[in-house]
């Protein structure tokens, strides 16, 4: 597996655990006031969101300059 689907795969999979922590924050929102772990548990996988999402942005941008210095 090349580096770019590990990335796109990882990011998909963060997506998810992402999504899970804020739907069980809400839901303990139910119950009364969380506690502070439930309520900055989506933090960590949207940081790793945020940083596997800027290293896709910029893969493309990578592999032009790469080729660009290949020809060179």
């Amino acid at each position: 597996m090349t580096r770019s689907k590990w990335i796109r795969q990882v990011h998909r999979w963060l997506s998810t655990l992402f999504t899970l922590t804020v739907a069980a924050n809400f839901a303990a929102m139910t119950q009364g006031t969380p506690p502070a772990w439930i309520t900055y548990s989506p933090l960590l996988p949207l940081f790793l969101l945020m940083f596997t999402g800027l290293i896709m942005f910029a893969l493309p941008y990578v592999a032009a300059w790469n080729a660009t210095r290949r020809q060179a």
